[in-house]
């Protein structure tokens, strides 16, 4: 017999952080059910460790209770990785930077279906995050429709077709927005069955057990030149769209990113304060 344990869903977040929060000292504003949710994706193991690291943020500040301030900082360390405030941006990347996260989450709020920004900020984290938009589910997700799929890719090009908007130029910075981009929309043709030659079919490659040598595909040479030229069509046509969008939004662009190069970080409530006064649908 083979007993599969999988990630757990919301309520099994929910009742881990219980378990792991037992002998912590929480405050009156923490709400685990928020935590759980902000914590999608992560297994039991990440999830002791948020418990730990909210509780050492909290000795190391002076408090004898934790915070919800303490665990969503812990999330984005477990997510983003450690801030790095000594990484200095001097003025035009930093400001590059700005608009490039504020084009992700300008998008996400223009594209329905997208998961709500709950963080914008453009302190560096990892090793090699200068900014990032972090989006927090509100419900766990286990099917996507294509239309989800799309207003996913469309986020992501956010950040590029920002800086174009503004720069008339892009830069180096959204090289893993694209390169995820193009992922999704590769997956979407071979895996997915959702483009208009090859719907409803699968077009799987084999992996090789061999490093550094790429697996074989079981299709010809005329489909690998379909799967290549839908992909670019189809991120050029997303593109130009949610380009298209930040245009017609460039005044809800400028306002947001002022205040994110003022503040370094917008809480999700603050940014769908601005975007609401400013968004033209």
């Amino acid at each position: 017999r083979q007993v599969l344990i999988d990630k757990p869903d919301l309520d099994g977040r929910h009742e881990i952080l219980k378990i792991h929060t037992r002998k912590i000292i929480l405050g009156d504003d923490v709400d685990l059910k928020k935590i759980a949710q902000g914590a999608a994706g992560l297994a039991g193991a990440d999830l002791a460790n948020i418990a730990n690291e909210a509780a050492l943020m909290a000795v190391r500040g002076g408090r004898n209770a934790v915070s919800q301030a303490d665990f969503e900082e812990a999330i984005e360390k477990s997510v983003a990785g450690l801030e790095r405030k000594s990484r200095i941006l001097n003025p035009k990347e930093r400001e590059r930077v700005a608009y490039h996260e504020t084009g992700h989450a300008l998008t996400a709020y223009m594209t329905e279906g997208a998961e709500p920004v709950s963080k914008i900020s453009i302190i560096p984290r990892g090793f090699g995050a200068l900014g990032y938009t972090l989006q927090y589910p509100t419900e766990d997700r286990f099917l996507l429709s294509e239309g989800e799929l799309l207003s996913n890719i469309d986020t992501l090009l956010g950040g590029r077709a920002a800086e174009e908007v503004i720069y008339g130029e892009i830069s180096t910075g959204a090289g893993n927005d694209i390169s995820r981009a193009s992922d999704l929309a590769r997956r979407m043709i071979t895996e997915f069955g959702m483009s208009e030659r090859y719907r409803n079919i699968t077009l799987p490659t084999s992996q090789s057990g061999i490093a550094g040598v790429g697996g074989t595909r079981d299709y010809s040479e005329k489909a690998q030149e379909y799967i290549d030229s839908e992909t670019a069509r189809m991120i050029s046509e997303r593109y130009a769209v949610v380009k298209g969008n930040l245009q017609k939004n460039k005044d809800a662009l400028v306002t947001i990113t002022t205040e994110l190069l003022e503040t370094e970080v917008l809480s999700g409530e603050r940014f769908e304060e601005l975007a609401k006064s400013k968004v033209i649908v």
